[in-house]
């Protein structure tokens, strides 16, 4: 059952993955990023979207670090 739920979730992530690179092959546009008054210089919207996803991946790396992982409960009875 575990190499189902790997394989299931390989495909997704490189589906989610052809997508990005096809939106930013396709979008070359340079855009900006602003956060309140703050704005990023400008830069096409692939790099942007790899960068992002970049950050999301290290976030959600860091994220169980820092706080501690909750484990699951066991399904034994």
């Amino acid at each position: 059952m575990k190499t189902l739920t790997t394989t299931i979730t390989s495909l997704i992530l490189a589906a989610w993955m052809g997508a990005a690179a096809i939106l930013a092959v396709q979008n070359f546009t340079p855009v900006s990023f602003k956060f309140l008054t703050i704005q990023s210089i400008e830069i096409p919207f692939g790099v942007m979207l790899a960068f992002s996803a970049g950050l999301g991946a290290i976030g959600t790396t860091i994220v169980p670090l820092v706080f501690g992982s909750v484990p699951a409960p066991d399904d034994e009875e």
